[in-house]
């Protein structure tokens, strides 16, 4: 358990530096165009694509709330951060970083925008890396449901 704690910290804290850094690149005006996508600064003042953006102010401390009640979820059942502990990691480290752009930024920084064929939610590094955590997630529950039912 330890290993594993030390791990998701040491990993927590990499991708949260890694996601400020770049973040903080785009805040400076870097801005790059192409046709098929640009990389530039637009802050989202809702969640996913701009959802809930009239709760404002409000929202930074509603996930707040909702980061608190995870982690104290995951201190009463040490077993799932046992099986998680990577993608629980890279969940809060995406979550946080987003979380200090709207304290910091009054929104979050985004940055990537496809628009080649069809325009797509402009999004950045700290989504991409809460999207591969909850893949991860699905991943190893798919896993144990096949040795559940190989036991069977």
């Amino acid at each position: 358990m330890k290993n594993k704690l030390i791990t998701a910290i040491l990993l927590f804290i990499s991708l949260f530096i890694i996601d400020q850094y770049v973040k903080s690149i785009f805040v400076a005006g870097w801005q790059w165009h192409s046709e098929v996508f640009s990389l530039q600064l637009v802050y989202n003042y809702g969640v996913a694509f701009s959802m809930f953006a009239f709760l404002a102010e409000n929202l930074k401390f509603i996930q707040i709330a909702i980061m608190l009640g995870a982690f104290i979820y995951l201190l009463v059942n040490k077993d799932v951060f046992e099986d998680y502990y990577l993608p629980i990691s890279m969940l809060f480290a995406g979550g946080i970083s987003n979380i200090v752009d709207r304290f910091i930024h009054g929104g979050v920084v985004d940055y990537f925008y496809w628009h080649y064929w069809f325009d797509f939610a402009i999004f950045n590094l700290a989504d991409v890396i809460i999207d591969c955590a909850v893949v991860l997630i699905l991943w190893e529950q798919y896993r144990i449901y096949k040795r559940e039912k190989q036991k069977q």
